[in-house]
């Protein structure tokens, strides 16, 4: 087998997804509570639902990659806006606990996630960013519709 060259370490990544979960969570933080839950445009959820997708997304991917064993997130949607921050917190806690403990192997690895999508684990990893930055653009729309600049997306920290 021919050796695969490493463009980041899995710290390394972890740090880079991270980022994007401050900064996603900057974004719910900036929005007025009833707008978090009920503003849309076009017909799209409003941002809490596009929020509760990310975090319901993130631990069982990585626990499925880690494991594999797949389960989705069947926790209750958050009411307040409060809430929903503790949720994020606590699914960043919980991507922090696990994803030191995947296994190097699984990164590389072909696996049937949710027993519907056939992947390598850093392509389910890489989904799970994407599907947080799509959303989180969608919130910097509803926020410039609500009159609010948004947070300024390259601050990561």
């Amino acid at each position: 087998m021919t050796p695969i060259s490493t463009f980041l370490s899995p710290s390394q990544f972890l740090d880079h997804w991270q980022g994007h979960r401050r900064l996603t969570r900057r974004f719910i933080a900036a929005f007025p509570e009833k707008e978090l839950f009920e503003f849309s445009v076009g017909g799209m959820r409003p941002f809490a639902q596009l929020a509760a997708e990310v975090f319901k997304m993130a631990v069982p991917t990585i626990e499925g990659i880690s494991t594999g064993t797949w389960n989705f997130d069947q926790s209750p949607m958050p009411k307040t806006r409060d809430e929903l921050l503790q949720h994020w917190d606590d699914t960043t806690a919980t991507i922090n606990r696990i994803f030191p403990s995947i296994p190097a192997e699984r990164f590389q690895a072909t696996m049937k996630a949710f027993g519907q999508w056939d992947s390598t684990g850093h392509a389910l990893l890489l989904y799970v960013i994407d599907n947080e930055i799509h959303h989180r653009a969608q919130a910097s729309v509803y926020l410039r519709a609500l009159g609010i600049e948004p947070p300024f997306f390259p601050d990561r920290s």
